[in-house]
This record gives C-alpha cells, structure tokens and sequence, in this order.
C-alpha cells in the first residue's frame, strides 16, 4: 500500500470539465488495485461532488476552479473537494427518500456521498466536502 500518496488537481468551472473524473480515476488505478464496486462508488461520489462544485458552487463560471486533492493512507482513499463559492447548509437538504422527493431529477448528490462513503464532512459553509473511503 502507498502511505500519504497526494494528488492535487485544479479544473476550471466549465461543466464540461467534469470529464476531468476520468484523469483521476486513471491515476488511481496506476497507483493501487481497488475492487470494482469501490471504484464505481467513488466514480458516482466524485461526479457528484464535482458537479455539485462546478455547477452549484462555481455556478459554470469557467475563471473559477475547483480543487480535487487526494491521499492515500493505510486502507483509505480521501480526496477533498472544493470550489470558490459561496458555500450551502449542507444540514437542510430535503431528504431524497421522501415522497414528495420521488420524481425529482435533482437532489440526491448528498445523500449518495452520505451512503456510499465510510466518512464525508464539509467545511467552510460546504464549499469543501472530505470524502473518505475503505480500499
């Protein structure tokens, strides 16, 4: 296992530069064998942080960056994603389960980081998310 291994990558706020998920999760599997399941959790968690960071945080603004730094450390992968925004209350979202949260097309973003990852905290008013998973 590689201990403190850190990556640090900048993506403009364009929303077609969520494509940029693909670089990193080359760069994972050039660095260590995650089982397939992990690796489709954090495809699915990590597009739905750099989306939510590019398209809500940045608002599309391409001179705006997000910034996606990953370590690994002993059997977890962090990364830690943050945008220039103005942030969210990460702590009133509605809740996707409900009923009334059925047929809508938004929404789910947090609730999957918070069902797919062994530890997620945001920070500086959730324009940052720590994303931690078991590998």
């Amino acid at each position: 296992m590689i201990q403190n291994t850190i990556f640090n990558y900048r993506i403009a706020s364009f929303p077609e530069n969520i494509n940029q998920l693909n670089s990193i999760l080359d760069q994972i599997q050039l660095l260590q064998s995650i089982d397939s399941e992990c690796l489709v959790n954090i495809e699915l968690v990590l597009g739905e942080a750099l989306n939510n960071a590019i398209i809500h945080g940045n608002l599309g603004d391409g001179t705006k960056n997000v910034s996606v730094d990953l370590t690994m450390e002993n059997n977890y992968l962090t990364f830690i994603v943050s945008d220039e925004g103005k942030g969210f209350n990460y702590n009133s979202l509605p809740d996707p389960t409900l009923p009334e949260n059925l047929e809508k097309t938004t929404g789910r973003g947090v609730f999957l980081m918070k069902n797919l990852c062994e530890w997620v905290v945001f920070s500086n008013n959730g324009s940052c998310v720590e994303l931690k998973f078991k590998i």
